[in-house]
């Protein structure tokens, strides 16, 4: 079949990418077998990052890509038939029919997207570890304060949640006499030092760490309501993809945060997605840009973490392409994984250059009519080296093309072309306002300040009309309303449908009862809990 066979080139079950010698077909079966697409800064690298992106898109299949340099928002708008365009279109037996993609953007700090956020309690101690830059035994103290949260029914939401409760496990400095009164907080005190020594020193070591992550805008992503990340896997009313696009020019400025963030969004989806097993086409394409981030000084044990979660999660229907500039950048035992390759120009100055445009050319199957190494070398812009999967599942000879021209906009948008697409966002308003839930930080609070037990008291006995009721109901049947020093996970219970049920009957708040209830009913069944393969919890 040519190019001219389907309209845009693209046919039902396969992508055209490129044409040199011969055509460059990546084939939607084999799309979940991930992919890398590398290259110096200018080569093109985002040019061919959006044709394939559209290519998914025109199949039905969801995209996500984080957009470095605000380029790649211009596939929301359509396409311009430029001189340049229209040529290369022609040359490779095209039509160049400009088209616009549906399009979600989503930002970090709210700017120019709609929020993204975690909760402290998904994000789990591994990755909340690596994001913070711990040490060993930085991380094991982390660990021990996520374990007395998930054993006392404390839902770490945010960050004040987490500070709170990294002061509640500090030792007592100092012995106290007999008769001196104990701390409202001393059974977590205990519990914590029974996990292992957990010193005031390391604890405020975490703080600091914790103030830089805030200085960085960590206040902003952690948070409620948390993103429902089946928001990204959703078609428009045509049948096509939708396109997500992470805004992270500005957080690329915090690259841990930026590098833990998109590594916690793929671990979710992991834990999150059924088995599909070999699908026609994937369930979710993710482009992770800026690729090296996630791999600079990474521990063996997140390294080994990182590994599994991209070698298994081809089997939940999800493509993982990464895009750096250098394979040498992505170590070898995940390289391994990557069967759709697209490699753009390198430069080579210096011997260290030499030697890293010799070993991308290796990570290609050899073409006898190609001097691979070399012609890296001399790709001009626009032009690459391609080698996707064939229909049994290994590489093709590489091959050098000229990548397709997109068809929309090569580009950034305008901030007013920006607010009109949000404005018609089928998320809109579900994200744009924060939430600040009861957690762990007001329940030490109450604990500190003995009246953890009549918290809701005074609002559901005086509260009139039906609301009170409820509460007053709910209360006795599950003891809430009885004075105590701590709540059981029952009364936890009660309190969170007590607090769903009034949310939904003032209405505006339908999106958040669900997430707030599971989040607290989540952190309050102890040891019931289970976390994932990055330390997430598991959301089932």
């Amino acid at each position: 079949m040519t190019a001219q066979d389907s309209k845009l080139g693209d046919t039902d079950d396969k992508i055209f990418v490129g044409k040199g010698d011969e055509q460059a077909w990546l084939t939607l079966a084999l799309a979940n077998r991930h992919g890398l697409v590398t290259g110096a800064t200018g080569t093109g690298k985002t040019v061919s990052l959006q044709v394939m992106a559209e290519g998914f898109a025109r199949a039905g299949v969801p995209v996500f890509a984080a957009d470095i340099k605000g380029d790649l928002s211009g596939i929301s708008e359509v396409g311009e038939a430029k001189d340049f365009i229209v040529k290369r279109a022609t040359e490779m037996g095209l039509t160049f029919q400009p088209d616009q993609f549906s399009t979600v953007f989503w930002d970090v700090f709210g700017e120019q997207g709609h929020p993204v956020r975690a909760t402290v309690t998904e994000m789990g101690p591994l990755l909340l570890a690596r994001m913070l830059d711990l040490n060993d035994v930085q991380e094991g103290v982390l660990n021990v304060a996520f374990r007395v949260a998930d054993d006392n029914g404390l839902a770490l939401i945010d960050m004040k949640d987490l500070r709170a409760l990294l002061d509640a496990i500090v030792p007592d400095a100092g012995k106290k006499g007999a008769d001196a009164e104990e701390s409202p907080l001393a059974d977590l005190k205990k519990e914590a030092q029974g996990f292992g020594n957990v010193t005031k020193a390391t604890v405020g070591t975490i703080q600091r760490q914790l103030l830089v992550l805030e200085n960085q805008g960590g206040t902003k992503f952690f948070g409620e309501p948390a993103l429902t990340l089946r928001d990204f896997m959703k078609t428009d009313r045509d049948g096509r993809g939708m396109v997500n696009i992470l805004v992270a020019d500005k957080l690329l400025q915090s690259p841990r945060l930026y590098a833990t963030f998109l590594l916690w969004m793929l671990s979710e989806l992991f834990e999150e997605l059924p088995e599909a097993g070999d699908l026609p086409k994937p369930k979710l394409v993710f482009f992770f840009d800026e690729a090296h981030l996630l791999f600079n000084d990474a521990p063996k044990a997140l390294m080994d973490k990182i590994e599994q979660v991209v070698r298994l999660i081809r089997s939940k229907g999800v493509g993982v392409y990464f895009v750096t500039q250098n394979p040498i950048d992505v170590p070898d035992r995940v390289l391994g994984q990557l069967g759709n390759r697209v490699q753009h120009a390198l430069r080579a100055f210096t011997p260290r250059d030499q030697k890293a445009v010799a070993a991308a050319a290796q990570t290609f199957r050899p073409n006898p009519k190609l001097d691979t190494a070399k012609v890296i070398m001399e790709l001009g812009k626009g032009e690459a080296l391609v080698s996707f999967l064939e229909g049994n599942g290994t590489p093709a000879m590489v091959e050098r093309v000229m990548i397709r021209p997109p068809s929309a906009r090569i580009g950034p948008i305008t901030p007013e072309e920006r607010k009109a697409i949000m404005d018609a966002s089928p998320v809109k308003g579900k994200y744009d306002t924060a939430i600040d839930s009861e957690s762990a930080y007001e329940i030490l609070q109450k604990r500190i300040a003995g009246t953890a037990a009549t918290a809701d008291d005074s609002a559901g006995a005086s509260g009139g009309g039906i609301l009170g009721q409820i509460g007053s109901i709910v209360g006795t049947i599950f003891g809430t309303n009885v004075k105590r020093g701590r709540l059981s996970t029952g009364q936890v219970i009660a309190r969170s449908v007590t607090r769903s049920v009034t949310n939904e009957v003032i209405g505006g708040m339908a999106a958040n009862v669900g997430k707030s209830v599971g989040g607290q009913l989540g952190g309050s069944i102890g040891r019931t809990l289970v976390r994932g393969a990055l330390g997430g919890l598991l959301r089932r």
